[in-house]
């Protein structure tokens, strides 16, 4: 009932009425007060739009609940951030979303029959869409991808493009992941001896006021996750900079931090062994090992721990560890990334394009360059669009395929569609494609399987899910490269040369579950987005 009560008291502010009005009418009404884009109904002709009007089903609003109807009504509908004021409702909102994105791809009736398919997956719940989507399209500002990965090489220009970056994402809705795991430790030269560098806690603050100097646009605070290899050498600094002790000057609290480490440091560890700590610059191709090509680095590595010009410092890895899993305790916000991990299970080749950090969630892994001016096109700054399917909703493989279908096709075209703040975003984003498509109220889905988290009941159709999720992804992506062509990247995955996870996934995960896995679609020759779930 309370969820009732706030749908119409949302459609009596949007509309001065309870009842919809037409979709045409109040869309060019806001169109002309610049709330709405002003191309937004361009593509569709009267018939049409007289047509998606009468598919706007009302009622559905009232199966929000109370939370899910507050979330729409401070998140996600249009309104002014200022004075509160609504603008929409959820199904105008639901309808519109398709009708702004999916003309750069369809037209025809093929385009209304997409819209109308987008709508129902939307406005039944049976996919979600994430906040810079709901909050997003249909207006003016075309920024939808919710996570951003921008490095920072270690040249003062490289800091400043990201730093700039950073902040002009935030603003545009994004979450951040930044990786300044580059930058020389405190105490480098710098210009040959001429300058003494003031090391990387500086230029974390920067990067932190980067980001909090902008709200994603009034809806929420940015956000953001730093990187650090665990082996630099300001270490020591590095880990306590969420610590709620210290001074401000040396803590970096508004941020998450992520350490970075590999395979072989795990097991220097459990030999009770010592790790050595550098700083990057000073020890040539050390960092870029790190993350294509384990072997080298192990090589490097060793090799600068035995040299005797090469500044370093040695520490217990039981000390590396307890300090990293200390602060992690006190802080709940300390994360681990496995990079030698990330490496082999990602979709992209390492010796092509590494993966050298993740978002602010660290959840995804996509390939990053540093830049040297936000205009600078030889950068990669890596989004990732994102949309997910509600499990409790999908009572069988037929629908699962359904719903993919129209959340692949949709995300791709929104690739298209929306504007990109550097040309290192546009490029990069353009390049491979990526998606990220997850899953939504997985313990809902369990329950109504009569299955629990804890007892390991649910193992076996998680992973029967979960392996036809895959394959519906990828079905589909094979599909769009078929219509509209390859993606230019696509080179640089490991789909490329007919691998899939399926080839190349960490063998541990068949004893969770009973099921072998099997092949189902083959090698595919081509598909589209580089990344197909998350």
């Amino acid at each position: 009932m309370a969820g009732r009560l706030e749908m119409f008291r949302a459609r009596k502010e949007a509309y001065g009425q309870y009842d919809y009005p037409h979709l045409a009418h109040h869309t060019r009404k806001l169109i002309e007060a610049g709330i709405y884009d002003k191309q937004l109904l361009e593509p569709f002709t009267d018939d049409q739009l007289e047509e998606l009007n009468a598919y706007v089903r009302s009622d559905r609003d009232m199966n929000f609940h109370y939370a899910g109807s507050m979330q729409m009504t401070t998140k996600y509908l249009i309104k002014n951030r200022v004075t509160g004021r609504i603008y929409d409702a959820p199904q105008h909102a639901a309808m519109l979303i398709g009708m702004a994105v999916l003309p750069t791809r369809y037209q025809g009736d093929d385009l209304i029959q997409q819209v109308k398919d987008f709508y129902d997956v939307v406005s039944t719940f049976e996919g979600s869409l994430p906040t810079p989507i709901w909050g997003g399209v249909r207006t003016p500002l075309r920024q939808f991808s919710s996570c951003v990965v921008v490095e920072a090489g270690d040249s003062l220009a490289e800091i400043n493009a990201a730093c700039d970056v950073a902040s002009l994402y935030g603003a545009a809705r994004a979450g951040l992941g930044g990786n300044l795991g580059m930058i020389r430790a405190e105490g480098s030269e710098v210009r040959g001896g001429l300058a003494y560098h003031t090391g990387v806690v500086p230029f974390a603050k920067k990067f932190e006021a980067s980001v909090k100097a902008c709200s994603q646009g009034g809806i929420r605070g940015a956000s953001a996750t730093m990187f650090w290899p665990i082996w630099h050498l300001e270490f020591e600094n590095l880990v306590v900079l969420k610590n709620n002790k210290g001074l401000e000057l040396n803590r970096v609290r508004r941020m998450d931090h992520c350490f970075q480490i590999n395979g072989y440091l795990w097991q220097r560890l459990q030999n009770g062994e010592q790790i050595t700590l550098f700083s990057p610059h000073e020890v040539p191709g050390l960092y870029d090992a790190f993350f294509a090509d384990t072997a080298q680095w192990i090589k490097l590595y060793e090799n600068a721990e035995k040299s005797t010009t090469i500044r370093k410092k040695t520490m217990s890895a039981v000390e590396v560890f307890t300090q990293l899993l200390l602060e992690r305790t006190e802080t709940s916000r300390l994360y681990l990334m496995n990079v030698d991990h990330c490496n082999t299970h990602s979709s992209f080749l390492p010796e092509i394009a590494p993966i050298r950090q993740s978002n602010l969630c660290v959840e995804i892994t996509l390939p990053t360059k540093p830049l040297l001016t936000v205009d600078d096109p030889n950068g990669e700054v890596s989004l990732c669009t994102l949309a997910g399917v509600n499990m409790g909703k999908i009572t069988s493989l037929a629908q699962l395929r359904r719903v993919v279908r129209v959340l692949v096709n949709f995300l791709d075209a929104l690739l298209d569609y929306q504007d990109y703040v550097v040309p290192a975003a546009r490029n990069a984003t353009k390049k491979y494609r990526p998606l990220g498509i997850g899953i939504t109220n997985f313990a809902n889905w369990l329950a109504k399987n009569n299955a629990r988290y804890s007892d390991g009941s649910g193992n076996n159709i998680t992973h029967a899910f979960m392996e036809a999720f895959q394959y519906y992804l990828i079905e589909a992506s094979v599909d769009l490269a078929r219509r509209f062509g390859v993606a230019p990247g696509f080179h640089a995955t490991k789909y490329s040369r007919g691998l899939m996870p399926i080839d190349h996934y960490k063998k541990a995960v068949d004893e969770l579950h009973d099921e072998p896995p099997a092949h189902g679609l083959g090698n595919p020759s081509s598909q589209r987005p580089a990344l197909w779930y998350a």
